[in-house]
């Protein structure tokens, strides 16, 4: 028998990191954070000095990525490592996502790091997050969701977000920031973000995170597949 998927899709910004990790936390199944290999993969590049646009360089650098996750003392979020160091909070800057957005329009990338993210179905289940889980990297996922959101609302969820941090950002330069960001990603040639066709859209503008994990359990439990 295959090793159910659940896989949550949508832009940056809509809450689909936060939600997967509710969701598999939930099932007691694993989870895979798609995007934090291409974040990974750009820090990787800018330290070894190498040019986001190189993708000849980059596939086999993404082939050799020594990445690894590790789930925190409180077991409330997962630490990403680089080569033993943990680049956590490093790869989660505005800058790094821009990034991680370049090094992802490539082919050869995105076929490098494939068999890695299909590698996360592990019994007894996976739920993957990213932009094109649904359509590319488990097509046979179980429940396909579709995170939407406007731009104006995810960028006022990250502006909340980075000054809680004490970090302060213009918020109309944020909004420009995922604007940029979705129409590179829409338009790509590989694996461009797009709902599946048997997805099921939620648009989180007027939803609170536990209002989405509740909609998205919903349609797990009409799978037969409950809670742990």
């Amino acid at each position: 028998m295959n090793i159910p998927v659940i896989t949550i899709d949508g832009a940056s910004g809509t809450g689909k990191g936060t939600v997967t990790h509710i969701v598999a936390k939930k099932l007691g199944w694993h989870l895979l954070d798609s995007g934090v290999l291409y974040r990974v993969l750009a820090l990787a590049a800018q330290q070894n000095q190498i040019s986001l646009t190189d993708e000849a360089v980059l596939a086999p650098l993404a082939e050799a990525l020594d990445v690894r996750f590790v789930e925190t003392e409180l077991g409330q979020s997962l630490s990403v490592l680089l080569e033993k160091q943990d680049v956590t909070d490093i790869i989660r800057t505005e800058a790094m996502g821009n990034a991680a957005s370049k090094v992802a329009a490539f082919s050869r990338v995105r076929t490098a790091l494939l068999n890695r993210q299909r590698a996360f179905r592990i019994s007894p289940g996976l739920v993957a997050d990213g932009r094109d889980m649904g359509t590319v990297i488990f097509a046979d996922a179980i429940v396909k969701i579709f995170l939407t959101a406007s731009p104006e609302e995810r960028a006022l969820r990250r502006y909340n977000q980075l000054n809680a941090k004490g970090i302060h950002v213009n918020l109309s330069a944020l909004v420009e920031d995922l604007r940029e960001r979705d129409k590179r990603d829409q338009e790509r040639l590989v694996a461009p973000l797009k709902p599946a066709m048997d997805a099921i859209m939620i648009d989180t503008d007027p939803l609170t995170i536990e209002q989405v994990v509740a909609r998205i359990m919903i349609e797990v439990e009409k799978k037969g597949i409950t809670a742990a």
